[in-house]
């Protein structure tokens, strides 16, 4: 009895190691993440104090002067949604985010699926090359150049010329705005796109192109069958990630790109919070707008990931 005791002993699992025990034998990879924690807490969370400000008072300009702002409830939420002004930024944020999102997604898709079906590398690398270069391009090039190609006499116009057809005033229509930045975004983020999906078809066992090959199927039906059920899983999570962001249509495109023309297609949420945040100094009603913006971006994401998951799809968690 004594030895069957001693044998169990011996061979009994080791206690398990509590957190900061496991903690202390990774330390190399601990104090590799400190930078990544710390930009968190400093940008992500950090910020989160300000929050306080969206329920202050900031309209009178004497005690705001003496560095008072007395809280004020939630009456900065009710001025913000009594403000007409205020509906048509989040029509125009949710319209030009809807553009975005399929577009891009969309077109990401396309390039992926044919460049994996060109067999000249020289050609596809050339490709890939010129369609994410954009990427790396600020945006203020970007408009630079979208506002020669689309202006009055610009290359746009020119070739509607040749055709006979009358030049359309691109810059100066509000119905041309939000269509403008879809096709501008495709451009500049399509090749970046591009990237993901090639890496996730590259997953896909080639075995599945053989066996289809050898059913009959041809090029079109393989790509139906074969590679689009092969990048499903990579194109959902990016679609519950994207739809997360779908209050966050932009900034510096529609700041650039909109004039008092077209302002009222250009106005977005994070327009209208520099507006009231800077040039109103109503930092309150700004806040508000941010905190109300954040708050909705949270439904959606956990919105999307849930019905994802009651569809028996892939999930973020």
């Amino acid at each position: 009895m004594t030895n069957y005791t001693q044998g169990t002993a011996r061979y009994a699992s080791p206690k398990k190691k509590g957190f900061f025990s496991r903690l202390a034998g990774q330390w190399q990879l601990a104090l590799m993440s400190v930078p990544i924690f710390l930009y968190v807490l400093l940008f992500n969370y950090a910020p989160m104090w300000g929050w306080i400000n969206a329920f202050k008072d900031y309209g009178n300009r004497k005690l705001v002067a003496r560095g008072i702002t007395p809280f004020n409830g939630l009456d900065n939420f009710k001025w913000l949604f009594s403000r007409p002004d205020f509906f048509v930024a989040i029509r125009n944020t949710l319209a030009m985010s809807v553009i975005n999102l399929v577009f891009g997604t969309v077109s990401a898709i396309i390039l992926a699926v044919l460049l994996n079906e060109v067999r000249q590398k020289t050609f596809k690398k050339t490709v890939q090359t010129v369609t994410y270069l954009p990427h790396f391009l600020s945006m203020v090039i970007i408009v630079a150049m979208a506002q020669n190609i689309f202006a009055s006499n610009g290359p746009v116009n020119d070739l509607l010329g040749l055709l006979g057809i009358q030049p359309v005033f691109w810059l100066g229509e509000g119905k041309y705005f939000w269509w403008l930045v879809g096709l501008i975004n495709v451009w500049k983020e399509v090749g970046w796109g591009t990237i993901i999906y090639i890496s996730a078809m590259t997953s896909i066992d080639p075995s599945l192109y053989e066996a289809a090959s050898i059913d009959g199927a041809g090029r079109f039906q393989r790509i139906l069958h074969v590679t689009l059920p092969g990048i499903k899983s990579t194109f959902v999570i990016l679609l519950i990630m994207n739809i997360g962001h779908l209050m966050e249509a932009g900034f510096e495109i529609q700041y650039l790109l909109g004039n008092g023309l077209t302002a009222a297609y250009s106005r977005t949420i994070d327009i209208f919070v520099l507006e009231y945040g800077t040039q109103n100094m109503d930092f309150g009603v700004a806040t508000a707008a941010g905190i109300f913006k954040s708050v909705v971006a949270i439904i959606l994401l956990v919105g999307a990931n849930f019905i994802s998951k009651r569809l028996g799809e892939e999930t973020l968690v």
